[in-house]
């Protein structure tokens, strides 16, 4: 389980140290792809299986579920943690997602995300003034 904000620095080469506290979860490789709100999701080979298996499943005579399934899935890459626990992230994700410096690694359960620092930093200020209103809509629906 993947729970947790940690601040990383990306090195020159594109590396980035997943927290000590979500190695053991991640297991030696990974599955990085495009994340929603210019994110990038990481999840365990395990759980990646189950996530792609259910896109894979989609109707794909949808455009708007054909467009995200392929861009999701088309996107992704398989990493290795290396002996330091880094993983290499790929040019076109790293541009995606605006990576430079520091870099947020959130944990979300079943997955992680990582976030350019200051877009992290922005995004949870604008969530948080909301989450009254989030927990409610939550809660009509049985989830809170």
């Amino acid at each position: 389980m993947f729970i947790g904000e940690y601040l990383h620095n990306l090195d020159a080469k594109r590396r980035l140290a997943i927290p000590a506290k979500f190695r053991k979860d991640v297991g030696k490789k990974a599955v990085i792809t495009r994340g929603l709100d210019n994110c990038l999701f990481v999840y365990p080979l395990d759980e990646w299986e189950k996530v792609a298996s259910r896109l894979a499943d989609l109707p794909t005579g949808q455009k708007d579920t054909r467009d995200f399934v392929r861009l999701f899935l088309a996107g992704a890459a398989e990493v290795e943690l290396d002996q330091l626990g880094r993983i290499l992230i790929p040019d076109f994700l790293s541009e995606y997602a605006g990576l430079k410096g520091e870099a947020s690694v959130i944990g979300v359960f079943k997955r992680m995300e990582i976030w350019n620092k200051e877009r992290w930093e922005s995004y949870k200020k604008e969530v948080e003034r909301s989450t009254d209103t989030l927990a409610e809509k939550l809660g009509e629906i049985g989830a809170y």
